[in-house]
């Protein structure tokens, strides 16, 4: 169905996601590090993307920031920053959803899907 790029550090968190999304009929595309994800942006059509901020070589809001220059491709940052102020720094720098670590798979699939359906993707 859509074409998802988990942006994830943590093999385990990534390899959830991915499997939650598939189960959906999803495909998934995997990146640890900001700079992997450019690259994988700029030469694969991408329907949505989950984005974590904490990453080595660039991190979640830069990677944001580029893409935003770049699309408007729907992006759900999912994070362990719970601040008001990263929230708030993640919805500034164009993010369409904003989950905290722990979470939950299925909410995070629902969002997901929410968004695809909205931008005629899902």
């Amino acid at each position: 169905m859509a074409n998802i790029l988990i942006v994830e550090d943590e093999k385990s968190i990534q390899d959830i996601i991915c499997e939650y999304m598939h189960m959906e009929g999803h495909t998934c595309f995997a990146a640890d590090d900001g700079v992997v994800t450019v690259m994988i942006l700029k030469h694969n059509p991408m329907d949505l993307m989950v984005l974590d901020i904490m990453m080595p070589h660039l991190d979640g809001f830069s990677v944001c920031k580029v893409v935003r220059e770049m699309s408007s491709l729907p992006i759900i940052m999912l994070t362990a920053k719970s601040d008001e102020e990263d929230k708030l720094k993640g919805y500034e720098y164009g993010v369409d959803d904003y989950m905290t670590k722990p979470f939950s798979p299925k909410i995070l699939l629902a969002k997901a899907n929410a968004l695809l359906h909205r931008t005629s993707v899902g």
